[in-house]
């Protein structure tokens, strides 16, 4: 009998992307394994978010193959494979009903739907609660959306990305706009969230390195539409490799498992 091969979580094979004759992504070869938590680094205008956009669907490469969760593109209901991502964004803050009870906004995750229109089962409200246990913001259990802080906020829309059981987590910065406290708060709960036997794979998009938390064991750095480097976090996030990504003179420094960079 024939092993049973583990399917790869992600795979970009030669892919680029143009638009109006300009290069946006180019010759993009990428995997990403089953039982693998990533990094993705890059500067703004990098090609992190086009990236994310053709890893969902939303975009068509100009060349080359892609494969997300073993449905290669062109043969698969993009829609269908959407619902096995998730894919958290502080964007997403602001298109939430800010009345809605914070329940309501985790359960909508099921549907990924803004807002609830479907009445929730008792299993929906024990699914939300636990999730909201997991990340520790049970506290806020039946306060209205708009009276939660930003990280608050951001734990919540973890909890709903989480409510549909994907297989797939793509936290996009998702510590925009956090305090030093808050952020380290929520990257508590996402390293909790990712040693968890049930976790989903992990994306973790930044362009801080000092939010790559150890549990990250795989970094992929991106600049100028290129893939710069990647491979193991401790491999790439090195004071040589990072002077040569910023173009400018950095050094690192590893405390806690987690790479600090400074300007000398």
């Amino acid at each position: 009998m024939m092993p049973i091969m583990e399917t790869n979580i992600i795979e970009l094979k030669d892919v680029s992307w143009r638009r109006e004759k300009k290069s946006i992504l180019e010759q993009i070869d990428w995997t990403v394994r089953k039982g693998e938590h990533w990094a993705l680094l890059g500067l703004n205008g990098s090609g992190k978010t086009t990236l994310l956009n053709m890893i969902n669907g939303y975009i068509w490469p100009t060349s080359g193959r892609i494969s997300v969760l073993g449905n290669v593109f062109g043969e698969v209901d993009l829609r269908d494979l959407r619902k096995r991502i998730g894919w958290v964004s502080t964007s997403l803050q602001e298109k939430l009903y800010a009345s809605d009870k914070t329940q309501y906004v985790v359960i909508s995750g099921k549907h990924a739907s803004i807002g609830l229109y479907e009445t929730p089962t008792e299993e929906d409200f024990e699914t939300a609660r636990r999730l909201m246990e997991q990340l520790s913001c049970i506290h806020l259990y039946d306060r209205t959306y708009q009276s939660c802080s930003q990280g608050e906020k951001q734990k919540l829309l973890i909890a709903r990305a989480l409510m549909a059981s994907p297989d797939l987590l793509i936290l996009d910065e998702a510590t925009n706009g956090l305090d030093f406290l808050s952020r380290e708060n929520l990257l508590a709960s996402i390293d909790e969230l990712a040693r968890s036997p049930e976790a989903p794979t992990m994306l973790f998009v930044t362009h801080h390195i000092e939010e790559v938390l150890p549990v990250f064991g795989r970094s992929l750095l991106i600049r100028r539409g290129r893939i710069f480097e990647q491979g193991a976090t401790r491999e790439v996030l090195t004071t040589e490799t990072l002077s040569a990504f910023f173009e400018t003179g950095v050094r690192i420094d590893w405390r806690n498992d987690r790479a600090w960079l400074s300007v000398p």
